[in-house]
C-alpha cells in the first residue's frame, strides 16, 4: 500500500501558517531542530469516512506536544496516525514506537507526545477520533502511543480506506458514511484490542463505575432512563446495555433498585420520626410517577408493601439486597 503515492502537495514555507493549519484540527504542535525561515510543509485538512483529518508532512528534525501544549488547547479526542510516506518514531505514555510506511498509531491528544522525523518525504494522515465515541466502540479506553503493523488483514482495510480519502474519493449518501465510520471504528478494534484481558477489564470497570455514577445522580428524574445514560456517558445505548448483562443485570434492573434503595431509606426514617408524609410523596422523590408501579416492584424486591415498612410491620425487610434483583 502506498507504493505510489501522489507527487507531494504544494509546499507551505511559512511556519505559522502550518502551526494554524495544525492546531484547528489536531491541536498545539510545535516543529523542533529547524529554523522558522528554513521551514516547509504542508497541512491540509481531509474528510473521510465521517471522520475530520489532515494530511500533513514537515521538513522538521522532531515535532512535539507539551503538557504546556495540552493545558492551553485542553485537546480531548484520540487520532489515527498513518504514516503514508517515509518513517518516523512517536513517543507517548513512555512508550517508543517506529513507524514504518503503511504503519497506524493510536494517539491521545489529552497527552505529550513527540515525533522523530528519519526521512526527508515523511508523511502523515491523521484522523480525529472523538474520545467517547472511540470508548464506546471498542469497548476499552485505548492507551496512546500503541501502534498495529500494516500486514493485518485489518491494516490493509484500514489503508485502502485511507487512500480513497488521499484520492479524493466521495460516498454515495450520509447514510452509506454513517456505516464508513461504524466499519473504521471496528477495524480500529481488531487491530487494538488488548491483548491482556485484565487491561480490557480494569478499562470497562472504569467505565461502569463512571455509568453507574452519573445514575446515582439523576435515578430521582422520573424521565431519565437507559437512553438518557447513554447520552450523558457519550456512549451508545447497546453498548451501555452489553455492561450491564456482563454483570447480570440489567440497566433498568439497576435504575429500579436505586430508586427502591432510596425509597425503603425515606421510609424508615419516616417511621423514625413519626412524619405523616404520603407514601405516594416518597415514591416521585424517588423517581416514580406511577404510585402504583412503585408499590408492584417494592413488593417484589422487598417482600412487603411501602406501607408495611412505614408501619413498622417489616423493619427487616429493607436492608440492602442485592442490585440485580429489582425488577
Amino acid at each position: 500500500m502506498f507504493e505510489n503515492e501522489d507527487p507531494p502537495r504544494s509546499l507551505q514555507p511559512d511556519y505559522d501558517a502550518w502551526r494554524s493549519s495544525l492546531l484547528e484540527i489536531c491541536g498545539r504542535y510545535n516543529p523542533v531542530g529547524i529554523e522558522a525561515r528554513s521551514f516547509a510543509g504542508w497541512a491540509h485538512p481531509i474528510a473521510a469516512c465521517g471522520f475530520v483529518g489532515i494530511d500533513l508532512s514537515c521538513n522538521a528534525e522532531q515535532i512535539e506536544r507539551t503538557f504546556l501544549d495540552t493545558r492551553l488547547d485542553g485537546r480531548e479526542h484520540y487520532y489515527a496516525l498513518l504514516q503514508v510516506a517515509g518513517h518516523s518514531t512517536m513517543s507517548q505514555n513512555d512508550q517508543t514506537v517506529r513507524l514504518a510506511l503503511g504503519d497506524l498509531a493510536i494517539v491521545d491528544a489529552a497527552r505529550p507526545v513527540k515525533y522523530f522525523v528519519h526521512s526527508d518525504n515523511a508523511r502523515w494522515l491523521s484522523l480525529d477520533l472523538p474520545r467517547r465515541s472511540l470508548t464506546s466502540h471498542l469497548g476499552f479506553e485505548p492507551l496512546g502511543g500503541i501502534s498495529g503493523g500494516a500486514g493485518t488483514p485489518a491494516g490493509r482495510l484500514l489503508h485502502h480506506i485511507v487512500q480513497d480519502a488521499l484520492d479524493g474519493y466521495q460516498l454515495s449518501s450520509p447514510q452509506a458514511e454513517s456505516y464508513m465510520q461504524l466499519a473504521v471504528y471496528d477495524l480500529l478494534g481488531a487491530l487494538f484490542a488488548p491483548s491482556d484481558p485484565a487491561h480490557g477489564s480494569r478499562s470497562t470497570d472504569k467505565l461502569f463505575a463512571r455509568i453507574c455514577g452519573v445514575m446515582r445522580e439523576r435515578f430521582a428524574d422520573p424521565d431519565f432512563g437507559p437512553f438518557d445514560v447513554a447520552v450523558e456517558t457519550g456512549i451508545s445505548l447497546r453498548y451501555v446495555q452489553k455492561l450491564f448483562t456482563e454483570r447480570g443485570t440489567t440497566c433498568t434492573q439497576f435504575l429500579y433498585s436505586l430508586r427502591l434503595d432510596r425509597a425503603a431509606q425515606l421510609l424508615r426514617r419516616r417511621t423514625r420520626l413519626g412524619k405523616a408524609q404520603p407514601l405516594s410523596e416518597i415514591a416521585y422523590a424517588c423517581g416514580y410517577s406511577d404510585y402504583t408501579h412503585f408499590a408492584r416492584n417494592f413488593r417484589r424486591r422487598f417482600g412487603c408493601t411501602p406501607g408495611a415498612l412505614a408501619a413498622g410491620e417489616a423493619q427487616g425487610a429493607a436492608d440492602a439486597a442485592p442490585w440485580g434483583d429489582a425488577a
